[in-house]
């Protein structure tokens, strides 16, 4: 499989010398991998999996460091310096990443979050990156089903919710009333397809949907009494962030399962606890 830039690659020893080694790229030659990031007891012909990129000095070099993202993924993430050339992104490696003038939608500013499509500029080889991500998306039809479990990043707050990207494919909106905990833009994250619009729109859910997520939390709960004595302040009455800190789900689907639990009656409610029958 050819060495690909701005990507992970698995990448075999040729030589050592003090100041690093020397990695068989293939069509691209040997790729130094710099001591710092040499993993102990290496030896000639191990393979090791590392992150190529350009230098300071656009020389191909690797790193056993990886990025916050690779060529061909989104991400959020936050400007660290503007200068004449565009803005500079941290992303986890010592080189920042660049989004120059021409590929912001808006005009970033330092300090900002935004959503970027990371990739490879065909003529310069340089690693670089977009803020102009809306024809990216959203190109072909979406496959999912409702209570899907997607892969998503959280972008712009609307005045209904937020807007988030799915599975680097597709926009989705996650609605207010199913952000139950607080949520940060750039934030990646496992949701779960709640409802497929016919005009094509995806509504979003950070957990399950329908009577599951109750059904899935109920053995959690009754596995959490038996760790605390049969006996739980968490009543129904108990804050959306306590709730949200011990099971990971909202106070309404909460309150959906202790009501299945007490019609069961395998609980006891009162106005201070819940009590294991």
């Amino acid at each position: 499989m050819a060495t690909q830039i701005g990507r992970l690659n698995t990448l075999r020893v040729v030589k050592e010398k003090d100041f690093g080694v020397f990695l068989d790229a293939g069509d691209l030659g040997e790729i130094l991998l710099p001591r710092r990031y040499v993993p102990k007891d290496v030896y000639v012909d191990q393979e090791i999996e590392v992150f190529v990129y350009l230098d300071s000095d656009d020389k191909l070099i690797a790193t056993t460091d990886f990025p916050k993202a690779q060529v061909g993924e989104f991400a959020g993430l936050t400007a660290i310096a503007v200068n004449q050339v565009g803005a500079f992104f941290d992303w986890g490696l010592p080189k920042d990443l660049l989004v120059p003038f021409s590929q912001q939608k808006n005009r970033v500013e330092e300090g900002e979050t935004h959503l970027l499509f990371i990739y490879l500029d065909n003529i310069t080889h340089r690693i670089v990156a977009t803020t102009r991500i809306d024809a990216l998306l959203n190109r072909e039809e979406a496959p999912y089903r409702v209570g899907d479990k997607v892969s998503i990043i959280i972008g712009d707050k609307t005045n209904i919710g937020f807007k988030c990207i799915i599975d680097d494919r597709f926009w989705g909106v996650l609605f207010f009333e199913d952000a139950f905990r607080q949520l940060r833009k750039g934030e990646k994250t496992v949701g779960f397809i709640k409802q497929m619009r016919e005009d094509g729109k995806i509504d979003l859910s950070l957990q399950e949907v329908g009577y599951k997520k109750v059904r899935n939390i109920l053995d959690d709960i009754l596995e959490y009494l038996d760790a605390h004595g049969g006996e739980s302040p968490l009543t129904d009455k108990a804050s959306p962030e306590a709730i949200y800190a011990v099971f990971k789900v909202s106070k309404a689907t909460y309150k959906k399962a202790l009501g299945a639990l007490y019609k069961d009656k395998k609980i006891l409610l009162t106005k201070e606890k819940i009590s294991k029958i």
